[in-house]
């Protein structure tokens, strides 16, 4: 019987008959895995999937407001966590944060309080590109004065 490696867990299994191109294992990590990979893949092509899916979100956050804050409330080790990885994507995209700046606007998409209020003016908004944030619909940006208030 053939054997195959996973493309998750990269330990040797044996593929079902009924799946000839069965590339991960039947273990839950390995399938949450590659479920994950196909919602990704699913997202960057086909904008009705990805619309779907910002809506849904919306919907459930709608439906549970404070979730996110409880949780983080009541799990105080995933924040901490959560803020590591974060400084870490920032660090790999050259964006780099200081350690001590919070980034609480991180897990929701609403948020757009600036963390130092800007003078009144004309500003470019320029897209920063690279970045691996929790909320995939995020947009960072780097603001240029172009003129004084």
């Amino acid at each position: 019987m053939e054997q195959r490696r996973c493309a998750g867990c990269h330990k040797l299994f044996h593929p079902r008959p009924q799946s000839p191109d069965q590339k991960f294992c039947s273990a839950a990590e390995c399938q949450r895995e590659r479920k994950r990979r196909w919602q990704k893949a699913r997202r960057a092509a086909d904008a009705d999937y990805r619309d779907n899916d910002v809506q849904a979100n919306r919907q459930w956050r709608s439906r549970h407001p404070g979730y996110w804050r409880a949780y983080r409330r009541k799990h105080p080790q995933y924040v901490i966590t959560n803020r590591h990885r974060q400084h870490e994507r920032d660090r790999a995209a050259q964006r780099i944060v200081p350690p001590a700046a919070p980034r609480p606007d991180l897990a929701n998409e609403d948020v757009s309080e600036a963390f130092m209020p800007l003078e009144a003016g004309t500003y470019r908004m320029i897209p920063v590109t690279g970045g691996d944030l929790a909320n995939e619909y995020a947009w960072m940006v780097k603001i240029a004065v172009l003129s004084g208030g």
